[in-house]
Formats: structure tokens, C-alpha cells, sequence
């Protein structure tokens, strides 16, 4: 089966590579997204998925709008691909590019369709606390991930996953569900499913806003947030940037729990939300918020590395008493 793979990110490199090493798929070329300059050095990188088809020998093509590049779209077209595989290309196909392989436009979008439909279902799911999630394959159309299902894999989701860890797994996921569902196009035996559009939910793009964190929300609820914007969630800490990248809520489900904190028995202060209301030995700090208490588990300061909330608690001589704010 012949395939044009579009992709960007990491995520997309397992789904290519199992194509590659497939003797059932003929990767014909590959799409990504232009270089961009990154680094102190401020060099031109490469996608993880360019550098994977430049190590396979794969024509690679870079357009900065492809569906305005009419070089790449003659050589699309002149592909003459049984099918077009995007995972995380980062662009929007035009109706003629869709209408292009034999068997059409295949895609493996990171949510259980249709909800969370849009760029960022990995993290928006973690933030609702989701208790499960997976990847959905389907034919694109027009819209934004709105086209018919073709088949879906389900992960449960743990307190603890944060959007990284998530994402290993899901690109896992994505490359086996894109196999199967490439040879039961081939097959005849997929039968495509509309999407129920009222049932849908969406997941925008992720704006700097949404990484401060607000004390007088719920423990479970700023956990959540952690988690699934990581590395990137922040607070004031002493008048400086304070980035919140592991955490514990105390006043959940005690199981679900590290074993260490299992028996943790602190209830909630009247001290106002933010206000550091235990140092936990070997553990971190414990910050009220506006229901229930969250350790830190992991910090990083302005400039320095990622380090452990109880490295954090030493190395900062921090006080019971001191106050947290929203950036």
C-alpha cells in the first residue's frame, strides 16, 4: 500500500516508523512542517519526523502553507498514494488534497471522538480529569476533526499521568490503531461511523493564561492542571516565578495515593488559599487551596533545574506561613 505520511512532533514518529518497517506500506514521501530555530545557538532543527525520513531515505517535503504550495501539491497529486496518513501534521488540508488518495486522507487524533475534538486533547483531557481516553482513527473532511470514526483505542487514565507520560502512550497507540485500520480499508472490513456533532467537545489551543495557577480552586482541580499542562503550570513564590510541575492532592482518594502519603491525615485550614500550611519531611510543602491541601512534589525556579519539592523546602529555608499567589 502505498502512503504519503504528513506528521510533525514526536507523537507522530512511532505511527511513521511502523509504516517503514512494514513490508505491507510503501512510504512514499513524507510532509512536515518547515525547520525552526531552537536552542541558545538559534540553528534551524528539524521535525522528529524529518529526521526519521531523512535517516530512511524518504523525499521530504516543507511547505510553509501547503495548500497554497503549488509545487508540493503537484507532487502530491503525482504520488498517485493509495492513502494520505496525518498524525500532528500541524496544518489544514484543502478539500483538493483530501479528494487526492485512493482510499482517502487517514487520521489518528488523540481523544476518544468526538469529544475533545481540536489541538490539544492530550492535555484538555487531563485537565477535566478524564478517566479514560485513547485515540480515535478516521477520514478527514473539511471541518476540524469532524470527519466519520474508523477505529478507536482506549487507555484509563491515572492520577498521576501527567501530558507527557500521556502522549508516549497515545503515540504508541495510534501507530497500531493506523495499521489495522489502513488494511481494513484495504479489506472493505472498516466500516466508516458518523460522529454525533452534538456530542462533541473541544480542545483549543493552549494559551499562556491557562498556566497560572488560582489557589482557591480545588486541590483536585490544580492537580489536574499540573498534570496536564506540564511542564508549565506556574505561581508567585517570594515575588518570582514559581513553575509547579508535580503535585499531590491530599484529600482525595487515599488509595489512588503514593503509599507514603496514604496515611496523611492534614484537614482543611482556615489560612487562605496559597498559604503553605506544612513542610512534610521528605516530601515538600503543603499548600492549602480552596478545597482541600496539595503537596508539591516537584518545583522549578527561575533559571535553575527541575528539583524535588523537600530539595525545594531545604534549599529555600521556606516557612510555614509564606503565600503562594496567582501569577
Amino acid at each position: 500500500m502505498k502512503i504519503v505520511f504528513l506528521g510533525t512532533p514526536q507523537f507522530a514518529v512511532p505511527t511513521l516508523e511502523r509504516l517503514l518497517n512494514s513490508k505491507t506500506f510503501e512510504v512514499a514521501a513524507v510532509v512536515t512542517q518547515p525547520d525552526k530555530r531552537r536552542g541558545r545557538g538559534n540553528d534551524l532543527m528539524p521535525s522528529p519526523v524529518k529526521s526519521v525520513a531523512v535517516a530512511h531515505q524518504i523525499p521530504v517535503w516543507q511547505p510553509q502553507r501547503i495548500k497554497k504550495d503549488v509545487e508540493v501539491l503537484e507532487l502530491l497529486q503525482s504520488a498517485e498514494a493509495d492513502a494520505f496518513v496525518v498524525v500532528a501534521y500541524g496544518q489544514i488540508l484543502s478539500p483538493k488534497i483530501l479528494e487526492m488518495p485512493r482510499l482517502g486522507c487517514i487520521n489518528g487524533h488523540g481523544s476518544l471522538l468526538p469529544q475533545y475534538r481540536g489541538a490539544a486533547p492530550i492535555q484538555w483531557c487531563l485537565y477535566q480529569g478524564e478517566a479514560e481516553t485513547g485515540i480515535t482513527t478516521m477520514l478527514m473532511d473539511a471541518g476540524m476533526d469532524t470527519g466519520a470514526m474508523l477505529l478507536k483505542g482506549i487507555t484509563p487514565l491515572a492520577l498521576f499521568d501527567n501530558a507527557q507520560d500521556l502522549a508516549k502512550t497515545l503515540s504508541i497507540l495510534t501507530a497500531d490503531l493506523m495499521v489495522e485500520t489502513l488494511l481494513g480499508l484495504e479489506q472493505g472490513s472498516i466500516q466508516p461511523i458518523p460522529q454525533d456533532h452534538e456530542q462533541a467537545t473541544y480542545a483549543p489551543l493552549i494559551r499562556k493564561e491557562n498556566y497560572g495557577l488560582d489557589w482557591t480552586r480545588g486541590a483536585i482541580a490544580l492537580h489536574n492542571q499540573v498534570r496536564g499542562f506540564y511542564p508549565n503550570c506556574v505561581t508567585t513564590f517570594r515575588d518570582q516565578p514559581l513553575k509547579v510541575t508535580a503535585t499531590v492532592p491530599l484529600n482525595g482518594d487515599r488509595a489512588a495515593l503514593p503509599p507514603e502519603l496514604r496515611q496523611y491525615e492534614g484537614t482543611d485550614s482556615l489560612d487562605a488559599p496559597g498559604t503553605v500550611v506544612e513542610l512534610l519531611k521528605n516530601q515538600g510543602a503543603i499548600v492549602q487551596t480552596g478545597a482541600g491541601r496539595l503537596l508539591l512534589r516537584e518545583v522549578q525556579m527561575a533559571g535553575k533545574r527541575s528539583q524535588s519539592g523537600w530539595d525545594f523546602v531545604n534549599g529555600t529555608r521556606l516557612q510555614v506561613g509564606e503565600l503562594l499567589t496567582t501569577k
